[in-house]
């Protein structure tokens, strides 16, 4: 039977790269579907054109179905269900609020009600052979020390609505694994390509390059806090490569995998190492964390220097991700998350080139 991969996201950055990769690694074979808001159709039909030219693939092999997970059924045109229902065999579900300051209601709407409807969709097809969640490794909220792939514990709190939510959708997901083949991928923050540089948005480590850009006029530039936590950024093209093969590896079904970087440096490693590469300086001085927390509190400052308050929680977060179980069902594939310092001159590069281009910067609320 020829796979059928259905892809929830599109036509986000993760998801387009996502879905090259599925086909490349799986020989250009195999038909895709994605469900598309309707108002992003055209933003969608866009993408799908360049995939379609960059493969040298047929138009009948990608196809838009307009939906909303936010909907029972998914689907705007119920007819399409029958079709849907033969073909699909792998589902990718990446659909999400992502933003750090997303409001409850907004979050809960998207990321649980909406994952509970793929779920049941996901249940009702004949052929499935896989169910791809793409969770975050920030389920774990405030938790700290060692954290495990085999855990799904509800903290005492969370830092924000979007890892509360995530938590509450991957239970969800969690809890049909006796009745679906399903793989959960746990990403770290996620950054740009660790070769090209190229992301879509500068969230998560861009607030740093931002934070600089906006105040590389002064003589002297501080670090914000001490720094003492570790901060696990890991490149799109790891997450893609690593999400792909697992995917599709058998022995995936069924477990949860923490795509996050083994090797991780502390937020002060961090800062020097964009400083130098951005500004070619060096941090002197320390702002305290609480007085930088004080200062993004303040609608204006923070819209200046394009951070989102809630970024700072990660600064003094002191969690560290096992990830044994991804490394070990890697280990024959040759996929090895990169060093962070490997990729910042392409990922600075980048962002100089879009830095002032506004479709690149989060609204900051």
């Amino acid at each position: 039977m020829e796979k059928g991969y259905f892809f929830t996201g599109f036509p986000g950055f993760i998801c387009n790269q996502l879905i090259r990769e599925v086909w490349k690694k799986n020989n250009l074979q195999g038909q895709v579907f994605v469900l598309v808001l309707p108002d992003m159709v055209d933003k969608a039909e866009k993408e799908r054109k360049t995939i379609l030219v960059e493969l040298g693939l047929s138009d009948s092999s990608f196809t838009i179905i307009e939906g909303d997970i936010t909907n029972p059924g998914l689907l705007k045109k119920p007819e399409e269900l029958v079709m849907l229902m033969e073909k699909v065999t792998h589902v990718f579900h990446l659909a999400a609020i992502y933003d750090l300051a997303v409001p409850r209601d907004v979050a809960h709407k998207v990321n649980v009600y909406g994952t509970e409807n793929v779920n049941k969709w996901v249940k009702g097809l004949p052929n499935i052979k896989r169910y791809t969640y793409f969770s975050t490794a920030f389920v774990v909220g405030v938790r700290e020390g060692t954290l495990y792939e085999t855990e799904l514990i509800r903290p005492i709190r969370f830092k924000n609505y979007y890892e509360e939510t995530k938590f509450e959708a991957e239970v969800l997901v969690d809890g049909i694994k006796n009745e679906v083949p399903v793989t959960i991928i746990r990403p770290g923050i996620v950054k740009g390509h660790s070769h090209t540089g190229e992301t879509i948005k500068f969230d998560g480590p861009y607030f740093i390059m931002n934070f600089l850009e906006r105040l590389k006029f002064l003589p002297i530039i501080p670090r914000l806090g001490k720094g003492e936590a570790f901060v696990n950024l890991v490149p799109i093209d790891y997450i893609i490569q690593a999400t792909t093969y697992l995917s599709f590896f058998d022995s995936a079904a069924g477990k949860t995998y923490h795509l996050t970087d083994p090797r991780p440096y502390r937020a002060s490693e961090l800062y020097e190492i964009i400083m130098k590469e951005l500004l070619n300086k060096q941090p002197k001085g320390m702002i305290p964390l609480t007085l930088g927390k004080w200062f993004l509190s303040i609608k204006p400052i923070r819209k200046y220097l394009g951070v989102e308050k809630e970024a700072l929680d990660y600064f003094s977060w002191k969690g560290a991700f096992d990830c044994t179980q991804a490394f070990n069902d890697l280990k024959d594939s040759g996929i090895i998350c990169p060093d962070f310092k490997d990729g910042i001159k392409p990922m600075a590069s980048f962002y100089l080139l879009q830095k002032d281009n506004p479709s690149y910067h989060i609204n900051i609320l």
